[in-house]
């Protein structure tokens, strides 16, 4: 499998795996009245999401300019189907409160913009020829 398809694979892994637990467990979590726990959510993306990446990048060698096309390729699936989630919050996440949209967007784009500068910021390496 070339690293564009398990890019792909991966991106929207995640983004059902995080969905599905928002929507499960999201108001045990995602407290927006609580500024510690919305710090500490966001801080939580760092380092998962960018060791999450450079685990794809370092599993086929990506070069600088692969690792920004995987990470592109990483973000899409999330980010077309999260502009539903947001547009439709209240369906999609009944358990919290439709207020929370807005925060909900914000933390998802702080999400994918950490996916997409781990890809950025990756050093050049000796670069695989794709399969």
């Amino acid at each position: 499998m070339n690293y564009k398809i398990f890019s792909l694979i991966i991106g929207f892994t995640i983004w059902l795996l995080a969905t599905i637990a928002f929507r499960v467990y999201g108001q045990y979590f995602f407290l927006t009245n609580n500024h510690t726990v919305m710090i500490g959510i966001y801080l939580a993306v760092l380092p998962f999401l960018g060791l999450l990446a450079a685990w794809v990048f370092n599993k086929y060698k990506l070069g600088k300019l692969q690792a920004i096309q995987s990470s592109v390729i990483m973000v899409l699936p999330g980010m077309i189907l999260d502009t539903f989630c947001i547009e439709f919050f209240p369906l999609v996440f009944p358990n919290l409160p439709e207020t929370d949209a807005a925060t909900f967007g914000s933390w998802l784009m702080w999400a994918y913009a950490t996916v997409l500068v781990f890809g950025l910021i990756r050093k050049d390496k000796k670069v695989r020829q794709e399969t």
